[in-house]
């Protein structure tokens, strides 16, 4: 195995990282801002208020997106095995 070859495997592999995790981080973040918004225009700073729906949409958006996530992650891992014959000869 080369350098180069390890670090195009590194970086699929952080792309892939990034690509699996954007929905749900997506989701969270729009979330956790409309909270914010209605939290500073009522002035109630309860610390649950956010963390308690930001958890129910996240687990949303993995029951939304966990088809396409888990597809992802098979394709890639079926290319990664499908390259360790190169790795070896």
């Amino acid at each position: 195995m080369t350098e180069g070859f390890a670090v195009k495997l590194i970086q699929e592999a952080l792309f892939y990282i990034i690509l699996i995790s954007a929905p749900m981080l997506g989701v969270s973040m729009l979330v956790g801002l409309v909270i914010s918004i209605l939290q500073t225009a009522t002035s109630i700073q309860e610390q649950t208020l956010a963390f308690v729906p930001k958890i129910i949409i996240t687990m949303l958006s993995m029951i939304v997106f966990g088809a396409w996530m888990l597809k992802t992650l098979i394709e890639y891992t079926i290319r990664l095995i499908n390259t360790f014959p190169d790795l070896v000869g």
